[in-house]
């Protein structure tokens, strides 16, 4: 068992975390099917998992509370003869992912005795990262203006017609 008080001294909210390694120091995980987790980017990832036997009817994929199941279910007699040596394995599974929050099933598919799973974490837009201006309020103690800089649009040289004693002026000199 850890001791997880050092973590309880210096974090807020992380309570599900420290449950989550509690229970996962003391539950022995299954070993079949074997499975792959691939980052495919900073937000993208794949759970490739060995399921040769199976059709996709087998299989059956659920999210619930931030837990990936997957789980595969054999007929109970899936040879059309006598078996002489069983060195396939042919019982069912359930394998359990704990997904992060925002981590969501993106989709599935099965090929060549592979079970595919892409998942992408998106986050909330109230979850984003967004920066808070600081305000220095001037010597008055009323906040100091705000300057606004824009740039100036391009426009073409275009000759106005000037104005009548202007004209008048040229002509005389």
């Amino acid at each position: 068992m850890f001791d997880l008080s050092p973590l309880y001294r210096s974090t807020i909210g992380f309570d599900r975390l420290a449950q989550l390694l509690s229970d996962m120091a003391g539950s022995e995980a299954p070993n079949w099917p074997p499975y792959n987790i691939e980052r495919l980017g900073e937000n993208e990832y794949r759970l490739t998992m060995a399921v040769a036997g199976f059709g996709p009817e087998d299989l059956h994929i659920e999210v619930k509370d931030n837990v990936l199941v997957v789980s595969g279910r054999r007929p109970e007699k899936f040879a059309e003869g006598e078996l002489l040596h069983q060195g396939i394995a042919a019982r069912s599974f359930e394998r359990r992912f704990q997904l992060a929050d925002f981590v969501e099933v993106d989709r599935a598919e099965l090929s060549n005795g592979l079970l595919h799973i892409w998942l992408k974490r998106e986050l909330p837009e109230e979850m984003k990262p967004k920066t808070i201006p600081i305000r220095v309020p001037s010597a008055t103690g009323k906040e100091a203006p705000k300057t606004i800089e824009a740039k100036a649009e391009k426009t073409e040289d275009v000759k106005k017609p000037a104005a009548k004693g202007a004209q008048e002026e040229s002509k005389a000199a």
